[in-house]
């Protein structure tokens, strides 16, 4: 059972640069919304969704280490999204139309909507400017 919620986060240098050519950063913040302590650490499973029901981007991870926290209740953690922005109709832009975070070790996943731009579509890159980072 998921006693978490995620909201993107709103501080000045946590809002992606929508000018950004290329890379940029946002966070994403999960707060323990329980009465009891929770151990969370890993990498988030991030699915990027379009609407009308096409097929969905499952976001790679990066090669960060990792470890764990824990959070009392009502503390929060967050993660960040490296993003590659593109331009309102560039060849190749791709918009989301929401996120479905799921939690490490957990089913369910939190669904935000997609607050900003288009993103380069990179789902089978290698390498993609767009990916998850760990937790914490």
């Amino acid at each position: 059972m998921v006693h978490l919620k995620a909201a993107f986060a709103t501080g000045e240098d946590a809002v992606p640069d929508p000018n950004a050519s290329g890379g940029t950063t946002t966070s994403i913040v999960l707060t323990n919304k329980s009465s009891h302590t929770c151990k969370i650490g890993g990498f988030p499973g991030v699915d990027l969704r379009p609407d009308a029901g096409g097929p969905s981007w499952s976001l790679a991870r990066s090669s960060a280490k990792h470890g764990s926290i824990t959070l009392g209740p009502g503390d929060s953690t967050d993660f960040t999204l490296n993003l590659g922005m593109a331009k309102n109709n560039e060849e190749g832009s791709w918009k989301p139309q929401t996120v479905a975070v799921t939690p490490p070790n957990e089913t369910t996943a939190l669904t935000l909507k997609w607050p900003w731009g288009p993103l380069i579509h990179q789902d089978g890159a290698t390498h993609p400017t767009t990916f998850v980072n760990p937790i914490g």
